[in-house]
């Protein structure tokens, strides 16, 4: 794959199911963790994992009458694209910026800032 482009909240949902399940997964396994609340239907799944397979996130082999998928990107390496896109669209990619937007709205908990400063001291 070689430029990770952003997906829609549907497909991340599912993608995130994968990654934190043994690959390779069935559908019925990821249907199982989705749960009744969400009511996906089987078709719907299996159109939206289509779509990942296509856009090279996923890897689709066919064992007997299903259908197996392995995650090719890991949540680390698709995080790091979110990230990355956030801070260029609202922030103009400058962390310091996005921090001060924090701090001003006091969104940060007292460990946030601790997390923060520790961070900050291991570079």
């Amino acid at each position: 794959m070689s430029t990770i482009k952003r997906l829609p909240d549907s497909e991340f949902n599912v993608l995130k199911i994968i990654w934190h399940l043994p690959n390779p997964v069935t559908s019925a396994q990821i249907i199982e963790q989705l749960g009744e609340d969400n009511h996906w239907k089987p078709q719907t799944l299996l159109t939206v994992l289509a779509r990942l397979t296509e856009k090279g996130f996923l890897e689709s082999t066919r064992k007997g009458r299903e259908r197996h998928y392995t995650a090719l990107i890991s949540e680390e390496e698709y995080l790091a694209v979110e990230t990355s896109d956030f801070l260029n669209r609202y922030k103009g990619n400058s962390l310091g910026n996005l921090a001060k937007t924090l701090f001003a709205q006091q969104q940060l908990s007292e460990q946030d800032i601790a997390d923060i400063r520790s961070l900050l001291n291991q570079k």
